[in-house]
């Protein structure tokens, strides 16, 4: 049985790999590259705590492979949200390597610290 998204005013129904988040596809993708944008400032000068970098790289694997699901699960996409889809993916993408761009900043400052 196919449920409507929760949002208010969608009637778009949502497929069983996003049952759990109750929103159909385009809410989801809506509401990861959102989280992203906002991962992506709070990593952008590299202070982010060891523990949020591993709550953001699980966020990443998580909603990666959910949304390969939806993907690949066989459902009727419209061009426009197989390009979501993909657009969604390069923002994950784009997200892990700006996470890795910090660490390694922050890596650096910190080794030039300790050779003054």
């Amino acid at each position: 049985m196919m449920n409507a998204c929760e949002v208010s005013g969608c009637k778009t129904e949502v497929p069983p790999a996003l049952r759990e988040q109750q929103v159909c596809v385009l809410h989801f993708t809506l509401s990861v590259e959102n989280s992203c944008s906002s991962m992506r400032r709070e990593t952008a000068l590299g202070n982010a705590p060891h523990e949020r970098q591993r709550e953001i790289m699980k966020f990443i694997a998580e909603h990666g492979e959910r949304l390969a699901r939806v993907a690949t699960s066989g459902l009727p996409l419209t061009d426009d949200l197989k390009a979501r889809i993909l657009s969604t993916f390069l923002t994950l993408m784009n997200l892990r390597e700006n996470l890795d761009r910090s660490n390694m900043r922050s890596s650096f400052g910190r080794t030039s610290q300790l050779l003054r």
